[in-house]
């Protein structure tokens, strides 16, 4: 197994953030988009989001499949080819003729982007012992944040420059780089066992995944979490884009450095859970996550960007403890615990955004955090299950 800090540990994590970083990119430089979109085609908020729901939707659904193949082919091949044609999807939207046409691109980018999320973890499992497995894990989730700043900013600052298509280019070349990089960077997998893949055992380990508590509350933790932390910077964006702020689409995209919060909760999550409980980091995150919610409600824009990088630091903190727990806990298939962990993450993601519009139609951004806090307070006490059950269990 390779250790951590070791030169092929440093190889392998490179790599891996790297492919971390550019399915980000391409995922999120819609999202500031939303508002330009919004009044360029004259829909609602709710139609609007649709790029970035039916995005994660799709990503969602490729999950599971990736990886129960990834369990029977090997992780790295899923990884290299998804890579490349979510690269070149950010290229072809370039030339998108219509708004449907877009959401459509964007549908099946996402199911392109699920391959590298659905196996990443499940490759360092693989390779890593426990201690480097941790120590990687932070720093892959902190590349995940990365990405989805980059992706912002450059949708954001592209957009108010040339036109809202541009960002799509700008991402996908960049990408095309980056896809080589990943290629030459990742090693070989040297500890995989490949088991045939057959539909009947692929279900079966699914339903044992479901069934194990352990899992089951890291899922429910890791989907609901992101559900409102997500949306809520979509709903953000149509509330500083309106007076009395008016901000652009470059501004908007900037707001989303508060992420750098959650690169530094995640690059440091490994770390903490060496010497606390991984539940008890988990419900450490969900805690900052609601206490940066709160300052959100100010009407001074310096606290509301203060707020979301409270809330990013928060919720990246608790994603990257959830998902080291699911990969540390599977019994077994660590490919398809990994993945349904993930298809819980953005099927929350693609369904928050109508979980949240009552609220939004109804109080506006006061009525989004209300509607927050109700989820978290779900998730804390889940957290606080995990933790007495984690405790019993080690007495």
């Amino acid at each position: 197994m390779i250790e951590a800090r070791s030169r092929q540990w440093w190889r392998a994590t490179s790599a891996l953030c790297l492919g971390s970083f550019l399915v980000f990119i391409n995922l999120y430089v819609v999202q500031p988009l939303l508002p330009e979109l919004r009044h360029t085609f004259g829909i609602s908020t709710l139609v609007a989001s649709l790029p970035m729901s039916l995005a994660t939707l799709t990503l969602a659904a490729s999950l599971l499949l990736f990886g129960s193949l990834s369990d029977a082919m090997g992780r790295g091949p899923i990884m290299r080819v998804t890579l490349l044609l979510t690269a070149l999807c950010s290229l072809v939207m370039y030339f998108a003729p219509s708004f449907e046409s877009l959401v459509l691109l964007r549908m099946l980018q996402g199911l392109m982007i699920g391959g590298l999320p659905s196996v990443a973890v499940a490759w360092m499992g693989d390779e890593f012992d426990n201690r480097a497995l941790m120590l990687a894990v932070g720093l892959y989730i902190s590349a995940n944040s990365l990405g989805g700043i980059s992706g912002r900013v450059v949708g954001g600052v592209v957009a108010e420059r040339v036109e809202w298509h541009g960002a799509f280019l700008a991402v996908g070349i960049f990408s095309l780089i980056g896809v080589a990089l990943f290629w030459w960077l990742l090693p070989k997998a040297q500890n995989f066992t490949p088991t045939p893949f057959k539909a009947r055992v692929a279900l079966g380990a699914i339903r044992d995944h479901l069934r194990n508590p352990l899992l089951l509350a890291a899922y429910l933790i890791g989907g609901l979490n992101f559900m409102v932390f997500i949306n809520q910077y979509s709903y953000v964006t149509f509330r500083l884009s309106d007076a009395p702020y008016n901000l652009s689409a470059q501004w908007l995209g900037l707001l989303f450095l508060t992420y750098l919060g959650g690169t530094l909760g995640s690059a440091i999550s490994g770390r903490i859970a060496q010497r606390f409980s991984q539940p008890a980091c988990l419900m450490l995150g969900i805690a900052v996550f609601m206490l940066g919610s709160l300052a959100t409600l100010s009407d001074s824009l310096l606290v509301i960007v203060a707020g979301l990088t409270v809330n990013a630091f928060g919720f990246f903190f608790a994603h990257s403890t959830a998902s080291s727990w699911v990969s540390r806990n599977a019994r077994q298939s660590r490919g398809s615990a990994t993945a349904l962990y993930l298809v819980f993450y953005y099927l929350g993601a693609s369904i928050g955004i109508f979980y949240l519009e009552p609220f939004w139609l109804v109080a506006g951004w006061p009525g989004v955090i209300a509607g927050s806090w109700l989820i978290l307070l779900f998730t804390l006490g889940t957290a606080n299950w995990l933790h007495r059950r984690n405790a019993r269990s080690t007495t």
